[in-house]
């Protein structure tokens, strides 16, 4: 058996997704804002059992794009290990996915944990982020999306 079929959850979500992340400071007031453009992959050949392309797009018209090359380490885990984050991720039960990573540049003493929660139908999902230096949350990240093409 293959991701697909090890990680059913992770493969509902194939497809492309728009959205809005929204950053907030530990009070909660937003620090930034932007829309996203997100591409779930599961590639049929290469080295990458999973890939996903996000890319931002903010107000100002600034644009981001990055990669997510994934792999599959079996028993319902996944890797990514990429020049911008390291980390894995799994499902928790049948809706939610949790992430646990880190940005390379910014060091180890900073960890992101992610929660993806979907829908039932499968059309909407629900992300938050928290990031954790020290023991203490310095930001959270608040992602809404939409499924546009399946």
């Amino acid at each position: 058996m293959g991701i697909k079929e090890e990680m059913p959850l992770l493969a509902r979500h194939e497809g492309v997704w728009e959205g809005t992340y929204t950053y907030v400071d530990p009070d909660g007031k937003i620090i930034d804002s932007h829309r996203s453009r997100l591409t779930c992959a599961f590639p049929e050949d290469g080295e990458w059992d999973y890939h996903q392309t996000n890319v931002y797009t903010w107000d100002d018209g600034k644009t981001e794009e990055h990669r997510f090359p994934g792999t599959y380490l079996g028993g319902g885990r996944c890797a990514f290990d990429t020049e911008r984050i390291k980390g894995e991720f799994w499902g928790v039960d049948d809706s939610a996915i949790y992430l646990s990573w880190i940005y390379k540049e910014l060091g180890a003493g900073l960890r992101l944990f992610e929660l993806i929660v979907l829908s039932e139908d499968g059309n909407t999902r629900n992300r938050v982020w928290q990031w954790i230096k020290g023991g203490t949350c310095i930001q959270r990240t608040l992602i809404n999306e939409k499924r546009v093409l399946a």
